[in-house]
């Protein structure tokens, strides 16, 4: 089932309850102070405070059965927020945040555990207000210290990414036991209260005495929808629904987390995973490779209706995955030469030779949404770069941004001549066949680092073109533990990277692109990007006052990094390909944004047993 139309449902939905944006239950102090149950980016919440349920979800989905789904590699931690450690999938179930989205508005925070929240007509500070209801699973009060003590914990002992996201708080404080309150240090930064409803609450009297940042396989303490109820190291991983879980009932809840049980199983990779999925060893499948989703179904169970294929069609942002150099190699600091090495990729091959056509090449950093930079600047995305003309590239200014194409043949000659020119400018020269420094001779070597094998029958024809150019480049595919090691202390010369992006972009900018963020390991500026213009951009994006303004500024930082030539684009597809066996119900709208199935699918009872007959027949016969 394709996705449908939004639009009918929640006009219905919202003539019944309210209209779009009807806040009835906001309060505005004489200063400017506003308390709501919702805060949304720009504009207003779509949903009022009365709402029921959100539009996309099936307020009367049944409640139990399991769903086993899979994961790759194996874990070491039940603790996702720090750096150390491989987290089990899933690891984040037992554990609530602030607020939460929905799925069917760019940027709209929710009150979760959070009753309301108040913010000052500058946003200058937040203030969360604690629903008196809610519990740890312990039963335990949760409490305004908690969300204090979580936030000093994430900022000193938590992953890196916290402290660069949350970096301009000058101050988190309990007014009492439901109130707490973050106050900003100076500058335009109207995105914070947002991405401070999102952080998780972690219960402090449960981390007091605990080495918060050391691994751990004991299961840690939540107030969220499911619980740990057994595992089995590195393994499997089970979660049990809460039976008297305190938000069950809150409308942002209504027609969500359906499962009785969620099994994860762990797989030693991709193609034992497939293979698995087949034989009926796990429920759902994401299929990520494009040969798999051409020839792979071809199978009984897909035949007679036991299992289903579909392409779920969304409105995500794409974001950027591509080869991303490390530019602390000296090798990989002139843009000429990331641009040369970028040159030898022929997409249009891949795609036709080994993706059956499938995918479109991302050309934007922001692919799929309006804050992706297109054509020539002009308006206020074109005064925005007229500030720094002169310190980034001129063709910024003079010439729309284009990746490199071919016919497909796999004659790639054009490319490889303009790219042997740019490397020759560089100062590299060919000798007996071998592209050398015209300095001092070393030869121009690299690694391409991966942590599956999958992704070879890709990289190694993108080598050969390097081969043609005197590049020597090495493929490496190692497990994901080392992988991950090496990532985040930057120990590797090329990998394949993903930025994922949402229609908001604001504070997470700093982890991908500052300067700051180079030089601290587990950051996600794994690129090295060092350039002052890019971070004065990044603050730019974070300190934007309307839509209309986010959009221009992010559309200049976009422009500015894809003409530094920091990755080599790869490709994307604006739809889910999905494979699973028939035992689901889901909603008739399917939200706008992201595939909502953990959170809105259910275990329909007849379908399930219809499938478990039919299996049963199968084994007989």
């Amino acid at each position: 089932m394709t996705r449908r139309l939004l639009a009918p449902l929640l006009l219905g939905f919202l003539a019944a309850s309210g209209a779009p944006g009807d806040v009835s239950a906001q309060e505005t102090t004489d200063e400017g102070i506003v308390t709501a149950h919702a805060i949304a980016m720009h504009g207003e919440p779509l949903y009022p405070a009365d709402f029921a349920h959100f539009a996309y979800v099936n307020p009367d989905a049944p409640k139990g059965g399991t769903v086993v789904l899979e994961a790759e590699g194996s874990y070491d931690t039940f603790n996702p927020f720090t750096l150390k450690g491989v987290p089990a999938a899933g690891s984040s179930l037992p554990i609530e945040t602030l607020m939460t989205s929905s799925g069917d508005e760019a940027f709209t925070e929710y009150g979760l555990l959070a009753e309301t929240i108040t913010v000052p007509a500058d946003r200058s500070w937040v203030e969360f207000s604690l629903r008196p209801e809610a519990r740890w699973h312990d039963g335990v009060p949760i409490t305004a210290a908690d969300v204090v003590f979580t936030f000093d914990t994430l900022m000193t002992k938590g992953h890196p990414f916290y402290r660069a996201y949350y970096g301009s708080v000058a101050k988190a404080e309990a007014l009492d036991d439901r109130r707490v309150r973050f106050t900003f240090v100076e500058g335009e930064n109207r995105e914070l209260p947002l991405i401070l409803g999102q952080m998780p609450v972690l219960p402090k009297h449960y981390w007091e005495g605990r080495d918060f940042e050391a691994p751990t396989l004991e299961p840690p303490l939540g107030s969220g929808p499911y619980k740990i109820a057994r595992f089995e190291s590195g393994r499997s991983v089970i979660y049990e629904r809460v039976a008297d879980w305190w938000g069950a009932d809150l409308p942002v809840n209504v027609g969500r987390y359906n499962w009785g049980v969620v099994r994860y199983e762990y797989f030693r990779d991709d193609t034992v995973s497939f293979e698995a999925f087949k034989a009926g060893q796990y429920d759902f499948r994401r299929v990520s490779q494009a040969k798999e989703w051409a020839i792979g179904y071809d199978i009984p169970p897909i035949q007679d209706g036991r299992m289903i294929k579909e392409l779920i069609e969304n409105e995500d942002p794409t974001g950027m995955q591509g080869f991303a150099f490390n530019t602390r190699r000296d090798y990989f600091q002139d843009p000429r030469v990331r641009e040369a090495v970028a040159l030898a990729f022929d997409f249009e091959w891949a795609n036709q030779t080994l993706f059956n056509g499938q995918y479109t090449r991302t050309e934007s950093f922001f692919s799929n949404t309006e804050l992706a930079s297109s054509g020539l600047p002009e308006g206020e995305e074109l005064e925005i770069l007229e500030r720094y003309r002169g310190r980034i590239p001129e063709d910024v200014f003079t010439t729309p941004f284009e990746l490199p194409k071919t016919d497909g043949s796999g004659n790639n000659r054009a490319n490889l001549r303009r790219a042997a020119e740019l490397l020759k400018e560089a100062g590299w020269v060919v000798r007996n066949g071998v592209l050398s420094s015209e300095a001092d001779g070393r030869p121009f070597k690299f690694e391409i680092l991966l942590n599956s094998p999958l992704f070879e029958r890709i990289v190694l024809p993108f080598t050969q073109n390097l081969k043609k150019l005197g590049i020597d480049a090495a493929v490496r595919t190692v497990d994901t533990s080392q992988y991950q090691n090496r990532l985040d202390a930057f120990d590797f010369d090329m990998v394949v990277a993903g930025f994922g992006q949402s229609l908001s972009p604001g504070n997470e900018q700093r982890d991908f692109w500052s300067s700051a963020a180079a030089d601290i390991d587990g950051s996600r500026n794994i690129i090295g990007i060092k350039d002052p213009v890019v971070d004065e951009l990044i603050e730019l994006v974070i300190a934007a006052p309307t839509r209309e303004s986010l959009i221009a500024r992010t559309r200049a930082l976009d422009r500015v990094l894809l003409w530094s030539w920091y990755v080599v684009p790869n490709w994307h597809i604006q739809a889910y390909r999905v494979a699973y066996w028939n035992k689901f119900g889901r909603p008739e709208v399917t939200q706008r944004y992201g595939l909502g199935m953990f959170a809105t699918w259910w275990i329909d009872p007849a379908r399930e047993a219809a499938l478990a007959g039919r299996q049963t027949d199968d084994s007989a016969n």
